[in-house]
Order: structure tokens, then C-alpha cells, then sequence
């Protein structure tokens, strides 16, 4: 079994939350996040599996930007 490290983004939706793998593009969710997580990695798990040839992954970069929210809410 060959291990691969993905990235998992998750945010809430109203009572749930949401995983994505920004990698691979798979999507799951969960009432904690522990079990968006442990679904995600049961979704991806699968979505690999259907796959007929090996999937390359492209890390995903993560980080942050601000804004005005002050000049957001006057446009």
C-alpha cells in the first residue's frame, strides 16, 4: 500500500461540516469535523479505487488574504 498525504478543507454549513480535497476534488461531510474527515477519507478511498489509472496529485497551496470589509460593503 503506497501512502499519499492530501489536503483537507473544511468549513461549516450550517449544522454540518464540509471536507474537500482540494487535490483530487472529492467532497464529504459530517455533524463534527472528525467525521467530515474520517468520510472524506472513505470518499477519496473509493474515488481512487474507481480510477483506471493511477491519479497523479498536484499538492494544493493554502493561504490567506485580507480585505477592506468596510470598502467590500460600500461597493
Amino acid at each position: 500500500m503506497a501512502l499519499i498525504t492530501l489536503s483537507a478543507v473544511i468549513h461549516r454549513e450550517g449544522n454540518l461540516y464540509v471536507a474537500d480535497c482540494p487535490e483530487l476534488g472529492t467532497v464529504s461531510q459530517g455533524a463534527t469535523i472528525e467525521e467530515a474527515i474520517r468520510n472524506l477519507k472513505e470518499a477519496t478511498q473509493l474515488y481512487l479505487e474507481e480510477q483506471a489509472k493511477p491519479v497523479a496529485v498536484t499538492p494544493a497551496i493554502l493561504t490567506t488574504f485580507s480585505i477592506d470589509a468596510a470598502n467590500a460593503e460600500a461597493a
